[in-house]
């Protein structure tokens, strides 16, 4: 061994950072180990499976029909009703309990359906637009959208129609203005509130 090389072949020689990081860049793909690759899903998410809630029973009467139902205790009225029992004649729009469109009616009273747990509707009963019909005799107010042309898109004419309902139920409202203000919580993007005004007066009138 030469003086010019003190530690070619000594065994505590430490290699240097950058002999490390060139050595490394070299490494072929394949002899990355196996055990890098993602976990399979019967281990990816343990903590998901168990910490799921746990289900409640809930009894209902949904348009005349009975239905025990074991539900996530999270789960709106709205998401049961058309992703459960497969009524989507309730409309999922701003989901917030501002637009309207899932208005239904709980044991006559009309409640923005995205905003009501279906726990609480435990014992109760809920109609929908799909229930107002009788016998295939649409309801009064329904012929009255058709024959005022109250609704454009159609998205919220369900809503609308669920919340006039039980407006009429309430009396309260005698004269357009007062539909207008209590119907305010129900939104017609397309505008079509002059006609939705007159359908109404003309269910009123056949209540």
């Amino acid at each position: 061994m030469t003086e010019s090389e003190p530690h070619a072949s000594s065994p505590s020689r430490r290699p240097t950072r950058r002999e490390v990081v060139a050595g490394g860049a070299t490494v072929p793909i394949a002899m990355v180990p196996l055990t890098m690759s993602m976990p399979s899903d019967a281990t990816a998410q343990p903590a998901a499976r168990d910490g799921a809630s746990p289900t409640v029973s809930v009894n209902v009467t949904v348009n005349g029909t009975r239905h025990a139902l074991a539900l996530d205790p999270r789960s709106t009225l709205l998401d049961v009703l058309r992703e459960h029992l497969d009524l989507t004649g309730s409309k999922k729009g701003c989901d917030q309990g501002q637009c309207g469109a899932c208005t239904v009616l709980i044991d006559g009273r009309r409640v923005v359906s995205c905003l009501t747990l279906a726990v609480m509707t435990d014992g109760a009963s809920v109609t929908t637009i799909e229930g107002l019909a009788k016998d295939g005799t649409l309801h009064p107010l329904q012929q009255a959208f058709i024959d005022h042309d109250a609704f454009q898109c159609g998205y919220c004419t369900p809503g609308q129609i669920c919340s006039a309902a039980g407006l009429i139920a309430e009396g309260k409202a005698k004269t357009p203005a007062e539909i207008r203000e209590l119907m305010s919580g129900n939104i017609c993007r397309c505008g079509a509130y002059t006609n939705i005004v007159a359908a109404i007066q003309q269910a009123m009138g056949q209540s």
